[in-house]
């Protein structure tokens, strides 16, 4: 019985050991990794904490595009903290060291007393970009496998660390190749000091007594086309002064454009980052500041084009989408280089029909072009799967994907089927006789449908080039969806219907697809009237073209 008994005991014993075990080989993964999660969050709210207190503009990478070594302890990093500002770059552990030991960009100058006229290089150590030249010796740097060289954060020229000599870290930056567009520190603490003293002659300050100097503002929409947005900013803040570069979701044009009141007059250029959408958004803006009695400060727009159809920014010759295949070096070359030229804008009024119809008329304001019929049903299609399912839309070949499927639906069904039925069409006052059709479309500019050019057309026929400052519209037809797709590769041209300086149209009956500058909407019996509204200061590139421009630039 006594051995019964401790055999009892031991086998409990066995089974509670096999219990216990059991357990920690369970709980024992679970804790470390519970406990490996709650560290990693613990990090990571300290991070976002040192970057909310800090002057730089920090962002988290996990993967450095280049070689890369920490600015502080000098390591080989993989991934890291960097700023979009002055380029340093971090691991974890030095983030907080760094913050306190290095300056960014300072976007003004702290001067003691009188306003300053000039500011020495601003030198960070390492990292320099890939084929730099050293600006002494004139050799390649950053080859060596470490931290080493250094680069100036304002005029971008690169230093090996046996050439760094005591003059050049007190000697006056001269702001490198884009010194023309850059607003420097010292240039907005002499107009601060102007402004305490309540001078308002800003033109009288020029720096480095540049007769050039054409300063620029760059606004993007980080929620344009291939949201490539995010990316721009960082790169234009790193060669510009921040204070010049404006995320648009953050803040609005017509508050970033009154940084112009502070430049000289007619020399401010705008590099718009975005769709004609977001470029319409700016181009209101300054007709705002017009209305404000800000004419004289009144910018030229440049185009950088983000959005799906860009075409005004394909007919003022700043391309078709741009995917980072242009550095922004180049980028900004392209903006010193551009011409200025006019562009109409148009002011498109509906009126809905009904004699107890006391609401007021809807007004827009027409950069592009407007349309009734089967390309305005596909935008409104296009528009309303978008504000269904927006995180499907963050692609430019995604977004024209769908244009083509709702292209190629309305072929089969012709929703817009007997328009010359059901409107009138008058072009400065005349009446003109429809032919049988789906569609009119209404042009202030050459390009239509993501780089068609519609009035041209194909063919040898006499047709003069359409231009968006002679203060007139080209208003042509189409037969339907199927139509519009010919037209697009050429196959066929649109029906014609003339040029005029006021068009007006009236919808007789039933409900029908508008859109002003792709901005769709339904619309019942009403009359629509166009006319000209002012003229927007544009810049103009004469750089590469469309397939569709060249055989027109040639004629030109």
């Amino acid at each position: 019985a006594g051995m019964e008994g401790s055999g009892d005991a031991s086998r409990a014993v066995a089974d509670w050991r096999l219990v216990v075990w059991t357990l920690c080989s369970v709980l024992l993964p679970v804790l470390i990794t519970a406990w490996c999660s709650f560290q990693r969050s613990r990090r990571q709210l300290l991070i976002r904490d040192i970057f909310r207190k800090s002057k730089h503009d920090w962002h988290y990478t996990d993967l450095f595009g280049q070689p890369s070594y920490c600015c502080v302890c000098s390591q080989h990093i993989l991934r890291g903290a960097f700023c979009g500002c002055c380029g340093l770059r971090l691991c974890e552990n030095c983030l907080k060291k760094a913050d306190q030991r290095f300056l960014c960009k300072e976007i003004m100058m702290r001067g003691t007393g009188g306003a300053p006229s000039s500011m020495p290089h601003h030198w960070i150590r390492g990292n320099v970009p890939l084929c730099s030249c050293c600006m002494v010796c004139k050799q390649q740097c950053g080859t060596q496998p470490k931290l080493c060289d250094y680069r100036c954060v304002w005029c971008q020229y690169t230093v090996h660390d046996e050439c760094m000599m005591d003059c050049l870290r007190t000697e006056d930056c001269t702001f490198g190749e884009f010194k023309d567009l850059i607003i420097p520190p010292y240039y907005l603490s002499t107009i601060n000091q102007m402004r305490k003293e309540k001078r308002t002659s800003y033109e009288k300050v020029v720096p480095y007594s540049s007769k050039h100097w054409m300063p620029v503002i760059v606004l993007a929409n980080t929620r344009s086309g291939n949201n490539m947005g995010e990316t721009l900013l960082g790169e234009f803040k790193m060669l510009l002064n921040p204070v010049q570069v404006f995320d648009l979701s953050k803040i609005t044009p017509a508050k970033a454009l009154q940084l112009c009141t502070l430049l000289p007059c007619n020399a401010v250029r705008v590099l718009v980052c975005g769709g004609d959408g977001t470029v319409g958004w700016v181009l209101d803006a300054i007709d705002e500041m017009k209305i404000k009695g800000q004419e004289r400060y009144i910018p030229q727009v440049a185009i950088l084009p983000l959005g799906t159809g860009n075409d005004l920014s394909n007919t003022l010759g700043w391309g078709a989408g741009y995917a980072g295949e242009v550095p922004v070096e180049q980028i900004l070359r392209n903006v010193m280089e551009a011409d200025g030229v006019q562009l109409d804008r148009w002011k498109v009024q509906v009126t809905n029909k009904g004699y107890y119809n006391l609401r007021k008329p809807k007004v827009f304001t027409m950069n592009n072009y407007f349309s009734i019929g089967p390309d305005a049903l596909m935008a409104l299609n296009f528009h309303a799967h978008r504000e269904r399912t927006p995180s499907l839309f963050s692609s430019r070949i995604i977004n024209k994907a769908v244009y083509f499927f709702y292209g190629t639906k309305d072929c089969l069904v012709q929703e817009c089927k007997d328009l010359n039925k059901k409107v009138e069409l008058e072009l400065d006052g005349e009446r003109i006789e429809l032919p049988n059709l789906e569609g009119i479309i209404v042009l202030n500019i050459g390009y239509w449908g993501g780089g068609c050019r519609l009035w041209e057309g194909m063919g040898d026929e006499p047709y003069p080039l359409a231009r968006h400052d002679d203060g007139l519209l080209e208003v042509v037809g189409v037969h339907g969806s199927f139509h519009c797709a010919q037209i697009q590769v050429k196959l066929a041209n649109p029906v014609r219907l003339g040029q005029a300086h006021t068009v007006r149209l009236i919808l007789k009956s039933s409900k029908m697809p508008m859109q002003v500058d792709g901005e769709p909407w339904a619309q019942g019996p009403c009359t629509v009237t166009i006319t000209h509204k002012t003229h927007a200061l544009m810049l103009y590139h004469s750089g590469e073209q469309t397939d569709d421009d060249d055989a027109s630039s040639l004629s030109e």
